[in-house]
């Protein structure tokens, strides 16, 4: 088992692409250092992401998953993150039925020019993922995908 001091914990945030994706663009202009646990994937909106992609991250041994919006009455598309806010009010149900600790997902509300913010929540959150330790359907996740490459190969 790992060791929660040994512990990076991988995540993944689902970015909007008009303001989280772009603040962290910007403080990765500015250079400013974060930790290189988080993996970014880019939406349009976060109001088109659902949260069964958050729930399988989660299921598929993501550590942790973030949701990045637009502050609200701020976003591109008039009330996408809106609804954003509205269909993850859910995730902590939804987390506890497949028996995955709600405090590894977050929704924020980080700007274009909130890249120092991003920073500082992302250090943050992996700081709270280390004391939660690894996600223990990792080990599942693996298992799975070894059966899968075994009949594809």
């Amino acid at each position: 088992m790992i060791e929660k001091s040994d512990f990076e914990p991988y995540i993944v945030c689902f970015a909007c692409n008009w303001c989280t994706y772009t603040g962290s663009d910007q403080a990765g202009v500015s250079r400013m250092q974060r930790p290189a646990d988080v993996r970014i994937i880019r939406l349009m909106c976060s109001g088109r992401m659902e949260p069964s992609y958050a729930i399988e991250a989660l299921k598929n041994g993501a550590d942790g998953v973030i949701i990045g919006a637009c502050h609200l009455g701020d976003c591109h598309y008039i009330e996408g993150n809106e609804k954003a806010v509205r269909r993850f009010s859910i995730m902590n149900t939804f987390m506890e039925q497949y028996g995955i600790d709600p405090k590894r997902f977050k929704l924020w509300h980080i700007s274009a020019s909130e890249g120092a913010e991003f920073t500082e929540h992302i250090r943050e959150f992996v700081s709270e993922l280390k004391k939660i330790g690894p996600n223990s359907r990792k080990k599942i996740a693996a298992k799975e995908f070894k059966k899968l490459e075994e009949v594809v190969i």
